[in-house]
């Protein structure tokens, strides 16, 4: 099974947010870690000013105890509390939002909430569309810097992934598969590690064995001619 989240599997997760599943039962419904569908729900929801049918859009955390009037310079004649008014977080200058607590903690999201219906406050929802859309995104632009066609890349991986994880060496996979192959063997090791392939380096003991190469540091040769006339006895002089 691949490591990447499909389309069906987001679709079962925004389905099962909104029957209010905890996500250790999501996650073992889509086949994934409980980190794994964590990471996905808060890498992916979508942030909506969405509000409440017939509440005012304030968001502001002081409006329930805010008595402050005539926000609008334009209004002087306007009588009622700018908490009830539509422009009173554009207007005032003590306006600080309301974060909602839910939030912070799992689901991390709107989804299937009881009070989201009469809530003003900002919201956050997991929809499958654009989560793999942005997905998608993501994917497209990593491997913009691959000299190399989607589709030779996707045969390439065909060809990789199974077989590494079964043990073998990339160095066989190739030898083996010489026609699936249009880039050299550092290459391929160069693209595992850049996130282009589904076989990632910690498929491969002998790359997670090798240290680091130590560079030796660079030596900067001074012309001794620079000294001339430029030593402690010419400052005495």
């Amino acid at each position: 099974m691949g490591k990447h989240i499909t389309d069906a599997q987001r679709l079962q997760i925004e389905h099962m947010l909104k029957e209010r599943a905890t996500l250790k039962s999501i996650a073992r419904t889509v086949g994934k870690s409980h980190t794994t569908v964590s990471r996905e729900i808060l890498q992916r929801r979508t942030e909506s000013l969405k509000g409440a049918a017939g509440r005012v859009p304030n968001r502001c955390v002081s409006r329930r105890i805010c008595a402050r009037t005539q926000l609008c310079a334009d209004r002087p004649d306007c009588a009622r509390k700018c908490s009830l008014c539509k422009w009173c977080n554009l207007k005032c200058p003590d306006y600080r939002e309301e974060a909602c607590a839910k939030l912070s903690s799992p689901p991390y999201v709107c989804n299937g909430c009881r009070a989201e219906a009469g809530c003003t406050l900002r919201k956050r929802f997991y929809l499958n569309r654009q989560a793999q859309k942005n997905y998608r995104d993501i994917l497209e632009k990593s491997r913009e810097g691959a000299n190399i066609t989607q589709d030779e890349l996707l045969d390439m991986d065909a060809a990789l992934t199974g077989a590494v994880r079964n043990g073998q060496s990339v160095h066989h996979v190739m030898a083996h598969n010489p026609d699936r192959f249009t880039v050299s063997e550092k290459t391929v090791y160069r693209y595992a590690a850049g996130g282009l392939l589904a076989v990632k380096n910690g498929d491969m003991p002998r790359v997670c064995s090798l240290r680091p190469r130590r560079s030796k540091p660079v030596e900067h040769k001074v012309d001794s001619k620079c000294r001339v006339g430029r030593t402690y006895a010419d400052f005495l002089a």
